[in-house]
């Protein structure tokens, strides 16, 4: 199956098609794919789902899409890769990176939300008219509305993976775990002692209401979280061991690579040889 690359950070590309180009290839970037206009069917890792117009997806690297086009389609496509988001700084979105890439279980349209919908087409318009524009500020401008809509489609996917908490959730929850993405590459941040002072409850109360908000443990979370982001970085980009083990703070690269076996069941080396 062939795969497919870009050769800058972003690339923003419309079409308007009769039937789909592109069928059954897997990309090593993130693609958002806004219709304009037309509809038909679009099958994600063997899901089928309807679009239609003003519907909006995310196509994750190493999945496999198709579009199956019934009407005229009109697509808006922007496709991205990790250094165009590792390029801004995303304040309170620093876990975006791993965000995406772990939104491979969201089926269709990722707008649920009406305002959501209203602020994308107004963002997708404007983008629309800079394509062809090569004046001094242009590509400034194109960066700040394409980061906008990640913003967004960070909101939908957040949302998304809230529907698997209980219907009574408390939102000091929801702070607890963007306080864990904020700081993941700062082990002394997420020390429980650390945590429950930063939200004035105690450890042992801690403990149990992360628990019972996500049925996991607070450091099993801490742990797995930290582990998806590593995979991405051996996965998805030229950094070694040691630089991983940097980032993360870890010692040394024998020290991440003792965590990661012990947590995914085999060890750096043979997860990068067979990614």
């Amino acid at each position: 199956m062939r795969k497919e690359n870009i050769e800058t950070p972003v690339e923003i590309i419309y079409e308007k098609v009769n039937e789909c180009p592109i069928r059954d290839r897997v990309y090593s970037f993130f693609q958002l794919v806004f219709v304009i206009s037309g509809n038909g069917y679009q099958t994600f890792n063997g899901n089928r789902n309807s679009y239609q117009a003003d519907d909006l997806f995310l196509l994750t690297p190493e999945d496999i899409h198709t579009f199956d086009v019934v009407t005229t389609t009109e697509f808006l496509l922007i496709r991205f890769n990790r250094s165009y988001l590792n390029e801004y700084d995303w304040k309170n979105l620093n876990h975006l990176e791993c965000l995406l890439n772990n939104a491979t279980h969201i089926n269709g349209n990722i707008l649920t939300v009406r305002s959501d919908k209203v602020i994308v087409k107004s963002l997708i318009e404007t983008i629309l008219q800079s394509i062809d524009k090569s004046d001094l500020f242009n590509e400034e401008l194109k960066n700040y509305l394409i980061n906008a809509l990640l913003v967004v489609v960070a909101r939908s996917i957040s949302c998304y993976q809230l529907t698997d908490l209980q219907e009574n959730f408390d939102k000091r929850f929801v702070n607890i775990v963007n306080y864990i993405h904020d700081n993941i590459y700062t082990p002394e941040r997420l020390r429980t002692i650390t945590i429950s002072k930063q939200f004035n409850i105690s450890e042992s109360y801690l403990g149990r209401f992360f628990k019972a908000q996500c049925g996991e443990t607070l450091q099993d979370y801490i742990s797995k979280y930290k582990i998806r982001l590593i995979r991405n970085r051996l996965k998805y980009s030229d950094m070694r061991i040691n630089e991983v083990a940097d980032e993360f703070n870890f010692n040394d690269g024998s020290h991440l690579n003792k965590f990661f076996k012990k947590q995914s069941g085999v060890n750096l080396t043979e997860y990068k040889n067979s990614v």
